[in-house]
C-alpha cells in the first residue's frame, strides 16, 4: 500500500513545482513601460505612385500610446490614432483630392486607428507587431515589422519606434469611382514611421 502511493505523491510534487515555477516567472516579468509621443521629433510618412511618378507625404497630427517591455511582450501594446485631414504631400490640389469622398473621405472618416497587442521578437530589437488597422470604417488584421530601442537622454530612458508597412488601399475602400482603377495609382501604399517616445 505504501509503495503504491509513491507515484501519486511524486506526481503531486511535480505539479506543485511547475505551478511554483510559473508563478515565479510571472512575478519576474518586467511591467511594461508607458510611453507617449514626442510629436515634434516624430514622423509618419506615406509613399505612392501616380502615373508612374513617385509621390510622398506625411501626416502632421497623430497620437501614439505605447506599453512596452522586451521581456514582457504579452503585456505590451501600441495604440496609434491618425488625423487624416493633416495629410500633406506638398501639393494643395492633390491633398484636396486625397481628402475627398472617393479616397480618404475625411468628412465621414476623419481618423485612422491602429492597435497592436501581439508581438513576436525576431532578433536585434526587431519585432512583428500584429494588430488591427481601421481606415474608412473598415477594420482588418495587419502585421507590421517594427524596431523598438531605448536610449538614456537627460536621465530618462527614451523609446524609439520605427517601422514600415505596405497597405493595399482598396481593401479599406480608399478608391471609389474612377479611383478604384489601379491603372494610374497602384493598390499598394507604403507607410513608414519613426517616432520618439517619452516614458511616464
Amino acid at each position: 500500500m505504501a509503495g503504491s502511493a509513491r507515484p501519486g505523491l511524486q506526481a503531486g510534487s511535480f505539479l506543485v513545482a511547475i505551478l511554483w515555477g510559473l508563478m515565479a516567472a510571472a512575478a519576474a516579468a518586467t511591467p511594461p513601460v508607458h510611453y507617449t509621443l514626442d510629436g515634434p521629433r516624430s514622423l509618419l510618412r506615406f509613399a505612392f505612385v501616380q502615373a508612374g511618378a513617385n509621390n510622398t507625404g506625411r501626416f502632421g497630427k497623430f497620437t501614439t500610446d505605447v506599453l512596452f517591455a522586451a521581456d514582457n511582450l504579452a503585456a505590451s501594446k501600441i495604440d496609434v490614432t491618425v488625423d487624416i485631414a493633416s495629410l500633406d504631400t506638398g501639393d494643395k490640389d492633390r491633398d484636396d483630392t486625397l481628402k475627398g469622398a472617393d479616397l480618404f473621405d475625411v468628412k465621414k472618416f476623419p481618423q485612422a486607428h491602429f492597435i497592436a497587442t501581439k508581438f513576436t521578437a525576431t532578433g536585434g530589437g526587431r519585432y512583428d507587431a500584429v494588430g488591427k488597422l481601421t481606415l474608412r470604417n473598415v477594420t482588418r488584421d495587419i502585421k507590421i515589422p517594427i524596431t523598438f530601442q531605448t536610449k538614456i537622454e537627460g536621465g530618462k530612458n527614451m523609446g524609439y519606434l520605427t517601422g514600415r508597412a505596405v497597405i493595399k488601399r482598396l481593401e479599406y475602400g480608399v478608391g471609389q469611382g474612377d479611383w478604384k482603377s489601379t491603372e494610374w495609382v497602384p493598390d499598394e501604399v507604403t507607410v513608414t514611421f519613426s517616432v520618439r517616445l517619452v516614458p511616464g
